[in-house]
């Protein structure tokens, strides 16, 4: 039995398909993945995200620590805001992918469930003699995702501050149905939308008045098919111990203008190696899907792997994420999938596969 949130009960009393998420018991669908994915793109979708780990950072060393253990700079954030970037180990592979929240009082971090105590012990083990107090709050706390062009306008009046007034990766202390909570404005699904976190014991009441709001619980089936068509890599599978931010594509999320962190050093050495496999996107001409794991060929030999694919229910087409040697990761590139023995024509298309409406 894995680890289960506030709404474990909820989610198997309503029909939800349980499974084994990073040592959790996850909802993987409640209905069908293609209408829990539809509901996020034309209204709003709820989902469980309490499985991810919540750290909060108190002391006049939390920034230092922060900064030498996170790819990106925390130094130029400002109140409120939330920013994404690597935990590199010392060879500049990825430990995990994060969010870093400033407050006036301190810090907070969101990471993977997976990945939760690993990153724990990390960030333990640098500390050194920094004065630093670093609190999981993971099992104390509930967190809820609202995904879809609805999502914000559906959350009006639930919190003091509302959250349609944040700017997008920013986010603000508040209430919410008289408890202290907090309230966000980043994502995983490529739609606009929010995030609550709040005490456990007030989760289940939350999750009920967001479906009363018209919110659609779904599970991490659509939560995949919608990171997949955003091109959002997932931890495990786009990126891993082995892969460094600037193979994923995400050199944005690394300054390498800023004071020394853990991996530094290596990644200056691998920033300009040119021999490394990238991540790109692919779409397949057929209807066969390409799964994690499937040879990518060019001219008969294998060039890369597949990360993630699956069928894209907004465009009906298979699509998939891949690793592959530079020669073949231009845009427009044919190239071909072995899916169980026969190779599948593809092409080499631009990321995001989905691009949300401004």
């Amino acid at each position: 039995m894995g680890q289960r949130t506030v709404l474990y009960d909820w989610h198997v009393s309503h029909g939800a398909r349980m499974v084994d998420f990073g040592g959790w018991d996850m909802p993987v669908q409640y209905t069908t993945i293609i209408d829990e994915h539809s509901a996020v793109r034309s209204g709003a979708g709820l989902f469980d995200v309490s499985h991810m780990g919540r750290l909060s950072f108190g002391g006049p060393d939390s920034l230092a620590l922060i900064q030498l253990v996170y790819t990106n700079n925390a130094a130029t954030m400002k109140d409120g805001q939330v920013r994404y970037g690597l935990i590199c180990n010392d060879q500049g592979g990825i430990r995990d992918d994060v969010l870093v929240y400033r407050w006036p009082y301190g810090y907070a971090m969101v990471v993977n469930a997976g990945n939760r105590s690993k990153i724990v012990d990390w960030i333990g083990a640098s500390k050194g003699s920094m004065n630093v107090q670093v609190d999981d709050q993971t099992l104390t706390t509930c967190m809820i995702a609202i995904q879809g062009p609805n999502a914000v306008a559906m959350c009006k009046g639930l919190t003091d501050v509302d959250g349609g007034s944040l700017a997008y990766y920013y986010a603000a202390p508040t209430r919410c149905m008289g408890n202290r909570c907090v309230v966000s404005r980043t994502g995983y699904t490529g739609e606009d939308g929010l995030e609550i976190m709040i005490g456990a014991a007030a989760g289940v009441a939350l999750w009920e008045e967001l479906i009363k709001r018209g919110g659609k619980p779904c599970g991490l089936g659509a939560r995949d098919t919608l990171r997949l068509e955003a091109a959002m890599p997932l931890y495990g599978h786009e990126l891993n111990e082995d892969i460094d931010p600037f193979q994923a594509g995400l050199s944005w999320a690394v300054k390498m203008d800023k004071d020394n962190f853990r991996g530094k050093e290596a990644l200056a050495r691998r920033q300009g190696d040119a021999s490394l496999r990238r991540r790109i996107g692919l779409e397949l001409n057929g209807k066969r899907i390409a799964r994690e794991g499937a040879v990518v060929k060019a001219n008969g030999k294998p060039v890369g792997v597949v990360t993630s694919g699956t069928h894209s229910p907004t465009f009906a087409k298979p699509i998939a994420m891949a690793y592959v040697d530079p020669a073949f990761q231009k845009v427009g590139a044919g190239l071909a999938i072995d899916i169980r023995g026969n190779d599948e024509e593809a092409v080499v298309v631009s990321l995001p596969f989905y691009k949300r409406a401004k």
